[in-house]
């Protein structure tokens, strides 16, 4: 009994303001390309039964092209592999927040795909001597008992949520899902498996659960992901296959849509703005395979205000428009200053000021406080980046005289 399981698909999901030739956001059409290589991949494989472990899509109401694709390809892997059923939970992403608006995912009740959008549902396949008790990641949901089917020869348990304490307390904030299990609550050992959703990067929590992690790069930490990837020493993104009768487990890795690239970081301590300049020349152009088209970021350390606002912004104009994405991260040098014994101390970088106050302000009882400077955190980030962005067509303007 071999077993598929693919998560977080996130289609629809849209980042960048570049468009394909026919008016698509890249980085949507990027993720749905790599959808269908995952199709292809998985009719390959020919399992006996697929699991989709939430988040099909990155919004409760998708786009058009995205819906229509979706169900273009689950079609396409339904007539390849009309045995094998299909079963699909609702994510967090997928699950309105109110009852009185469907969920998009029953659509695909009608190509034979077996959903749970607001409550659990088992299902039982006799012909493949199976039980899946597929659990959403939905608000209201009445919580189930984590119950294997003692009739079943085999038990796959299915569900889109936080297993507790297993998602870095960097990431879980940012993106909460609405269930949390505990270890304890998810009795690992009586399953045949537990296909997992949410976390984004492939990840072991029982010698027979797993997070498949997502398809693409499709979330608001990217980078992030990268680093614990290469922490772990994985390939990148992909999906598992797991034989239920020897334990045979497999991650098969994907193929990037679209190439995520890490230039060496640059130290401009004691620089001027031309050296700096040629530093981050040096570290674009000696990229092998160069940065055209791919998702690009460079960080630039103890780079001093006065210095970043001199660098040469028609080289990173032109970087800009080579990549599909080109983020200069400038961080500015520590100040040292002392205290009232004469010791040295440290200035407070915006970061810290951010935390610091997000974690002594006065906050409802209803309020996660990690949540929110987690979240106060992120949006400081995403405006340092979009600042990063406006600044240099403006200064390009100015040089010319517009």
């Amino acid at each position: 009994m071999r077993l598929v399981h693919l998560s977080d698909l996130h289609l629809g999901f849209r980042q960048y303001q570049r468009l394909t030739p026919t008016g698509v956001n890249q980085r949507e059409y990027d993720v749905s390309r790599t959808f269908g290589r995952v199709v292809d991949q998985v009719i390959a494989r020919r399992p006996d039964v697929v699991v989709v472990a939430g988040d099909v899509f990155h919004a409760v109401r998708p786009s058009n092209p995205a819906i229509l694709f979706a169900f273009q390809q689950l079609a396409k892997l339904r007539a390849a592999l009309p045995d094998a059923p299909v079963v699909m939970v609702a994510g967090n992403h997928d699950a309105p927040k109110t009852s009185e608006t469907g969920c998009i995912l029953r659509l695909f009740r009608e190509l034979g795909v077996h959903v749970a959008d607001d409550q659990p549902q088992r299902f039982d396949f006799p012909g493949h001597d199976l039980s899946v008790l597929a659990v959403p990641d939905a608000p209201n949901m009445q919580r189930p008992a984590f119950d294997p089917d003692p009739s079943a020869r085999w038990n796959v348990l299915l569900v889109h949520g936080e297993v507790e304490g297993i998602l870095p307390k960097d990431v879980a904030p940012v993106d909460r899902a609405v269930i949390e299990i505990t270890t304890e609550e998810l009795r690992a050992p009586e399953w045949s498996y537990v296909a997992l959703g949410h976390y984004h990067v492939y990840r072991e929590v029982a010698p027979n659960a797993y997070y498949s992690g997502s398809i693409d790069y499709t979330s608001a930490n990217a980078w992030g992901e990268r680093d614990e990837e290469r922490a772990a020493r994985l390939p990148g993104k992909g999906f598992v296959e797991r034989d239920l009768a020897t334990g045979a487990h497999t991650f098969h890795p994907i193929p990037a849509s679209r190439e995520l690239v890490e230039l060496p970081e640059v130290s401009a301590r004691g620089m001027s703005a031309a050296e700096v300049d040629a530093a981050i020349r040096s570290a674009v152009e000696s990229h092998p395979g160069g940065i055209e088209e791919r998702v690009v970021r460079l960080a630039v350390r103890d780079i001093p205000r006065h210095i970043a606002r001199e660098l040469d912004h028609r080289m990173l104009r032109e970087y800009r428009r080579r990549a599909l994405h080109f983020h200069l991260l400038t961080h500015k040098p520590d100040v040292q200053r002392r205290d009232a014994s004469g010791a040295p101390t440290r200035r407070p970088s915006l970061p810290d000021i951010v935390r610091e106050k997000l974690r002594t302000r006065l906050l409802p009882s209803d309020v996660d406080r990690d949540a929110l400077v987690a979240l106060g955190l992120r949006y400081l980030e995403e405006a340092e980046a979009l600042v990063a962005v406006e600044v240099a067509p403006a200064a390009v303007a100015a040089e010319d005289g517009e």
